[in-house]
């Protein structure tokens, strides 16, 4: 499996990011070409109460790099990748590479 690890900062307006993100960001995710499966997490404060690293945490897993690399650069990929300026103003991290279970 290949993997893209979305890591979302903390917004200033939290309630209109995750309007933004489920009605329009997550929709043009799931049309990746080659995309095989999609998970969202909003981490819950630590133990302590803790604000959380990130607001929301997004990973996509494709077969491979290549499946990957198809998704990401055809207009479906191209759209989902402009569409971050209409809501993570606060800051995305974007890590990709092999996934293995161990």
């Amino acid at each position: 499996m290949f993997q893209l690890t979305a890591l979302y900062n903390h917004p200033e307006d939290p309630a209109a990011f995750d309007k933004h993100y489920d009605n329009v960001h997550a929709p043009l995710a799931k049309k990746l070409p080659g995309l095989q499966r999609f998970t969202v997490n909003r981490p819950a404060p630590g133990p302590d109460g803790a604000q959380p690293a990130y607001h929301l945490v997004a990973v996509l897993e494709f077969a491979d790099e290549a499946s990957f690399g198809a998704g990401m650069g055809g207009p479906e990929g191209q759209a989902a990748v402009a569409d971050l300026e209409n809501f993570a103003g606060a800051g995305v991290t974007m890590l990709s590479g092999e996934s293995n279970v161990v």
